[in-house]
Formats: structure tokens, C-alpha cells, sequence
């Protein structure tokens, strides 16, 4: 179906962008590290580190956006939606994104495009002894507010798919904890064959039960 390699297309640039700027968190990790090495054992900290790891966390935070908007990520009270059908959650969703996703997200990005034309007017550095250019940081904002508008509106389509069809599209598979898990398990020395096998299995059935609350299998 050509609108489901489309849905999955978008869904597969939102996952690329995401698992790129996720490395941004092992650099964050090395600069903290060196950081509290520079301020404890030699006595000697940097005054631009601070604002570099929150710029860091920053961009971080806002281009997985779009990821986790893929992976259906994102923090949900499903006490009712997770009973609801799939064609009345899709309705339910429908009727939200056109309430405040869309002129959210349409606002972020426009106001995100104006505040970084503005710093990069000016050539916007941060306050300390060793300034650092913010306008680039800045300019994450509308990139980011794109990303996630780009994948809103493939929820959009998919919501419309459901509503024609009464189920979801399927998502495009990542990996997930529960993956990690069976591979800790299974390469594990302290756990028997048996016992990993019976935890693996029920961790999945976990699993399964609250990917069906959330698709109204349940």
C-alpha cells in the first residue's frame, strides 16, 4: 500500500534523525566526565562546559521528538484510551492533533524560526569568560518543530487509515528494552538456560500486555 511505505518512510527519517543526535549523549557523557576530572582533581574548571552540556541536552531533548512520536513514545494516561477501539482511539487522536498539535507545533516552529533569525542576527554568544555561539543552538528549535510536525502528520494519515480500516498501521520495528533484555539474559553466566527462557517469556508477555492496552487489543 502507498500510503503505508509512505507512513513508514517518514517514520524511518524520524528514527534515522533520532538515533544520529542520540550519540549526542556519549559527548555530553565525555564532557561532564572531563568537567568534574578539570574541577576536582586539577582544580581548574571550565566556564564553558556548563552551557555546552545544557545545549548538548538540549538539542538532545528536541530532535528526539520525532522519534519517539514514531515509536508512540511518548507519555500517555491510557486508563480509557487503552479499552477504546482502535477506530474511536484513532478519532480520539484525530480530533487532538487538529486541537493542539497542529497549531502547537506550527507555533513552535514559526516563533523557534523567528528566535534564531534573530540570534543570528546579532551573533548571540553566551555570558561567560569563553563565549559560545547560541544561534546555532537556536537554530534546532524551528528544525526540530519541523521534524516533529513532518511525523505529526503522518500520525495524522495513520489515524486516518485506522478510521477507513478499524486497525492500526503497523509501526516500523526498532529495537526495544525488551530486546536488551533477552539479550542480557541469554548471554548471561548466572542464570540457568531454563530460568532465562521462563523471565524472557514472561517479560514478553508484559509486553505484549501493555502494547494491546495501548491499541485497544485489551
Amino acid at each position: 500500500m502507498e500510503v503505508q511505505k509512505l507512513m513508514h518512510r517518514v517514520d524511518g527519517i524520524s528514527t534515522w534523525v533520532g538515533k544520529a543526535f542520540a550519540w549526542l549523549i556519549v559527548v555530553l557523557m565525555l564532557l561532564v566526565v572531563a568537567e568534574v576530572f578539570k574541577r576536582y582533581i586539577l582544580n581548574m574548571p571550565t566556564a564553558w562546559i556548563f552551557d555546552a552540556s545544557n545545549m548538548l541536552y538540549g538539542t538532545l531533548f528536541m530532535m528526539g521528538g520525532a522519534y519517539a512520536l514514531a515509536h508512540d513514545g511518548h507519555v500517555r494516561g491510557d486508563f480509557l484510551y487503552g479499552r477504546m477501539q482502535p477506530r474511536t482511539q484513532a478519532w480520539l487522536d484525530l480530533v487532538l492533533y487538529g486541537l493542539f498539535f497542529l497549531p502547537g507545533i506550527g507555533a513552535l516552529t514559526w516563533s523557534g524560526w523567528t528566535y534564531f533569525g534573530d540570534s543570528l542576527a546579532i551573533r548571540e554568544t553566551t555570558f561567560n569568560a569563553t563565549p559560545l555561539p547560541v544561534y546555532p543552538f537556536k537554530a534546532i528549535i524551528p528544525l526540530a518543530g519541523a521534524m516533529v510536525m513532518m511525523q505529526g502528520l503522518s500520525e495524522i494519515l495513520r489515524c486516518i487509515v485506522c478510521i477507513r480500516t478499524g486497525a492500526w498501521t503497523p509501526r516500523i520495528k526498532d529495537a526495544e528494552e525488551i530486546d536488551v533484555v533477552e539479550q542480557q539474559l541469554a548471554a548471561s553466566t548466572h542464570v540457568d538456560a531454563d530460568a532465562a527462557r521462563e523471565a524472557i517469556e514472561q517479560a514478553k508477555n508484559i509486553d505484549d500486555i501493555a502494547r494491546s492496552r495501548t491499541t485497544g487489543g485489551a
